[in-house]
């Protein structure tokens, strides 16, 4: 790994990415983490990645490969992933996730043939952009795609309980969102079906159904309170959400038409 030490202050963030504990991974935490988050992703791609095994599915920031590990995992082949930092891919590598591969996410995106992609993940990734570059690279994001391909995106919710302890819990965050501000910005770079889910906790076992229950039970009280003042309870409350978007066009092969 290079000593060059980068002149911005944001470029210097993502090259100690791992060393300043920012990632929370080690070869030691990120396979520990595997454990941890499997249920949760494994969830994620039964609902929304594509059907098909072949389809060609695209991480960008893809960090040290969790998603990467769990597509293979699911039988997917045709993936390949993108970061900036040398610290992740190095850790990717070590882990055996070789589809990880070190580079910065537009230019990928503008070498990337059109119409090629049928699905992206930009997991923890928008959020870290300005604004100007997070239309960019949803714009190149949509250009790549297939018709009926789609974008699977992870942000944090400027709605949630805890949101803002994940807006401000990373010097490199430039923006959280709401469901408004995910419409919004979808649909302005041509997106339709566009949906945003929240991070409930996932059911696997007895710990994760207490609390499941205890995050119903709870929020409950929160949305009869949120309706009350706006008349609906349709309100994400979670730290994070998953949007979800389509690019317009008839869905490609093997390609979900609807994940709602």
């Amino acid at each position: 790994m290079s000593n060059e030490i980068p002149e911005d202050w944001k470029g210097r963030l993502y090259v100690h990415y791992v060393s300043s504990g920012q990632a929370n991974a080690t070869e030691t935490t990120a396979r520990s983490n595997f454990t941890v988050r499997a249920a949760y992703i494994r969830s994620l791609i039964g609902r929304h990645i594509p059907l098909d095994r072949k389809a060609r599915i695209v991480d960008l920031g893809c960090g040290h490969g969790t998603f990467l590990y769990f597509l293979k995992e699911a039988g997917y082949r045709n993936i390949a992933g993108v970061d900036i930092s040398q610290e992740q891919i190095e850790l990717a590598h070590q882990l055996g996730i070789l589809e990880a591969q070190i580079g910065e996410v537009i230019p990928f995106l503008e070498e990337s043939e059109p119409a090629s992609i049928d699905a992206f993940l930009l997991i923890d990734v928008i959020e870290h952009l300005t604004n100007n570059d997070m239309f960019r690279t949803l714009d190149l994001v949509y250009r790549a795609l297939r018709p009926g391909g789609r974008c699977i995106v992870h942000v944090p919710n400027g709605e949630g309980l805890f949101g803002m302890g994940v807006r401000y819990g990373d010097l490199t965050h430039e923006n959280a969102f709401s469901t408004m501000s995910a419409r919004q910005l979808f649909s302005t770079i041509g997106f339709r079906d566009i949906h945003t889910f929240e991070d409930k906790p996932i059911v696997h076992g007895a710990k994760s159904l207490i609390r499941r229950i205890i995050w119903d039970f709870s929020t409950f009280f929160l949305r009869a309170l949120y309706m009350a003042e706006t008349g609906s309870s349709n309100v994400i409350l979670s730290r994070n959400m998953v949007i979800t978007a389509i690019k317009s066009g008839d869905p490609a092969k093997g390609v979900r038409a609807d994940a709602g």
